[in-house]
């Protein structure tokens, strides 16, 4: 979720790139990314810290702490790094990026739903 057109597209054709990646979703506000997560319940999610709205981390209230999928932060603000870690954000990639940088994103954001599955798995037997 982006604001701006041209890093949607640029995330959007790194991640096409990615085998196991399927999008499923993308906004350009606050208010739409709410109801997209609630809707489409994605395994994770790419945010941008100040988009029009509801920033990143009203989106992440908005949608509620047991509802919040792996959420790696896309942004070009570094001030908010330290809050993003405090809402379990997976990885917080700063813009410019490149592909090696996202792919590390990727891998941490594997990483993490690979657990919580597993978890889950676990309180269910």
């Amino acid at each position: 979720m982006d604001d701006e057109p041209l890093a949607r597209e640029r995330l959007r054709d790194l991640l096409a790139e990615e085998p196991e990646i399927l999008i499923v979703g993308e906004c350009g506000d606050g208010c739409q990314a709410v109801l997209a997560i609630e809707e489409l319940k994605p395994d994770l999610v790419f945010l941008d810290v100040q988009v029009p709205n509801l920033d990143g981390f009203h989106i992440l209230e908005s949608i509620g702490a047991d509802r919040i999928p792996a959420v790696v932060f896309v942004t070009a603000y570094d001030q908010y790094a330290l809050r993003a870690f405090d809402v379990h954000a997976v990885d917080y990639v700063l813009k410019p990026y490149g592909r090696e940088r996202l792919q590390k994103a990727l891998e941490h954001a594997r990483a993490q739903i690979a657990r919580q599955k597993s978890s889950d798995l676990s309180g269910q037997l």
